[in-house]
């Protein structure tokens, strides 16, 4: 399951097309600069890691975060836990 999350719940379409192309399209390189280079993986625990990524441009900030996790209530825990941000910042948004 994948979607973006934000102060009205879980929706297709929030940001401009072009904001959201470019967005994916620098984290993408991002993302395959860090696969293309093996020493980022040598070192990772076998039962859990998790890797981040910020960004901004002149609209605003982003930032992705990857987990892994051999028990699957961690990654479900981690998107609790950005459901319960998400909350807390509509209720202050009002």
């Amino acid at each position: 399951m994948a979607g973006i999350l934000n102060d009205n719940g879980v929706t297709n379409s929030v940001i401009e097309t072009e904001d959201a192309v470019r967005m994916v399209d620098t984290v993408a390189k991002n993302l395959m600069g860090v696969s293309n280079n093996k020493s980022n993986f040598e070192r990772l625990p076998d039962t859990f890691w998790g890797y981040f990524a910020r960004g901004h441009d002149g609209k605003g900030r982003f930032a992705v975060i990857i987990t892994y996790s051999e028990n699957s209530g961690d990654v479900d825990e981690l998107i609790k836990m950005y459901e319960q941000w998400v909350a807390k910042n509509k209720a202050a948004a009002r």
